[in-house]
This record gives structure tokens, sequence and C-alpha cells, in this order.
């Protein structure tokens, strides 16, 4: 490939039941020539949704955790090119973001590159979230996916950069599918805290690991730092769910460790 071309980006999304969500993040991604959609059993016509747009190949994989997931979709699509864009199945990019990723060129300045995120409720963008900033497009010799708790954390060896733009936080999927995740979420993030040692914990993990301090921590960023309360229901909403979210990963902690006191004495 001649320098100065187009850089040829593949867009890699993992879906399960995403039906409320797939089709608007897809066709945010209408730019790309092939965009690679990983299915780990979905029954509410994801996979049919998906392949109703020219430009998505999709494949069925078992899911196993989110490390071995993405790092098996990034192996298929590297294929096709080593430059992936790996989106959540409910990021919607903003377009200013598309222009930003649409004039890099082969080769970019970075190995990977950060975007920046606005956080929706229900449809309502709101000013403010603690969804962080994360790198979305690497090169797939420089990056890979590792477990951490409850989701994935991708290590780069290279240079990073920020991207111009933003990718909208859309999740449209019912209140009580999240709430099972994060039951579930919860327990995988206590053990992670539980068995790592302290000085490797980040600063949000040391916070969870003091019990009463992340949920209240959670609710008064969401509303005031963050300007939840200028956004009416929506920020409520959005705090309140935060707050439910660090809640149920302090009773995890809880759990486990009146489970451990039995062990010691069993009486």
């Amino acid at each position: 490939m001649k320098d100065d071309q187009p850089l040829a980006v593949i867009p890699v999304i993992l879906t399960l039941d995403e039906a409320p969500n797939i089709a608007r993040v897809l066709a945010r991604l209408h730019w790309a020539q092939e965009v690679l959609v990983v299915d780990s059993g979905s029954i509410d016509g994801t996979p049919d949704i998906a392949r109703s747009f020219d430009n998505v190949r999709v494949i069925e994989h078992p899911f196993e955790n989110f490390e071995s997931q993405w790092n098996f979709a990034i192996d298929q699509a590297r294929a096709r090119s080593p430059w992936i864009l790996a989106l959540d199945a409910d990021y919607v990019l903003g377009e200013e973001f598309i222009v930003a990723v649409t004039a890099l060129r082969d080769p970019p300045p970075a190995d990977a590159f950060r975007a920046s995120f606005r956080y929706c409720v229900l449809g309502r963008l709101l000013r403010g979230s603690l969804y962080p900033a994360k790198i979305v497009l690497f090169h797939a010799d420089k990056a890979r996916y590792v477990q951490r708790g409850h989701t994935q954390v991708l290590l780069v060896n290279g240079r990073e950069a920020p991207l111009a733009g933003e990718i909208v936080h859309d999740d449209r999927k019912s209140q009580s599918r999240w709430l099972r995740s994060q039951v579930r979420y919860a327990r995988e993030e206590a053990a992670m805290i539980d068995d790592a040692p302290w000085q490797e914990l980040s600063w949000s993990a040391r916070v969870r690991k003091l019990l009463i301090v992340a949920a209240p921590a959670a609710f008064v960023l969401s509303m005031f730092w963050r300007g939840g309360i200028f956004d009416g229901w929506p920020g409520l909403f959005y705090a309140m769910q935060r707050c439910i979210a660090e809640l149920l990963i302090a009773m995890a902690l809880i759990e486990r460790r009146l489970a451990m006191d039995r062990t010691r004495d069993p009486r």
C-alpha cells in the first residue's frame, strides 16, 4: 500500500441480543467498506438486523469472556486490515468523529487513538457523565485485550493520540436487562478487587474496596460535578444507576467476605 492513502479501518462489534441498539450503530458505519459483527448467540434477531446492512459481515462465536471474544474478533478482522475500530453495540458515532476517522491517512501519526464520549439516557443526551475516554481505534499488532474484573482492558504498546469528535453511548435495552447484567458484573468486579494486591488496584477499585464510599461518591459526582442536576429526570436516572452499580459491587464484596468467614468458622 502506498503512503498517504486513506486508512483502511474495520469497525468490530461484539453482540448478544442487541436488537434495540444495533441498527442505529450500524447506520453510522456506512463509510466503512466492511464492518465485522461477532455475535455470541443472540435470540432477538440481532444477526439478521446486522446482515441487512450491505457492508456487514456476521460471525457467530461462543462467548467465554470478553478478553477471548475481543481477541478472536480482532484476529478475524485483521485479515482484511490491521486497523481496528472496536465498538460496543451501543456506541453511536458522532459526525465529527466520523470525519476524523475517515480523514486519517496511512500511515497515521499514532498506533492507537482515544475517543471521548457523551452519555444518553433513554435517548436524551446528558451534559456530562462518569464515562471515561478510551482507546477505540488501534493497530492490531500494537494492542491486545486482557480480562480485568467484569470487563476487558486494552493494553497498547505504542503511541497514543486523541481523535476529534465524540461517540454517543446510547443503550436502549430494558432496565431489567441492565440490572441483571450489573449483578453479574458486580460479582466479577468484586472477585478482581479481592484477589489483586492493593498496589495493583486502580484508584476506583481502591475506593470500591472501602465499601461505603463508592456509591454516594458516584451519585454526588454524577449529579453535581458532571451536571446531572441540570438534566432533569435523565440526570437523576443516570446518577441513580451509577449509585446502584456501586452498591451492587459493595454488596458482592461483603458477600465474599461473609463466605470467607463461614469457611473459617463453619458454626
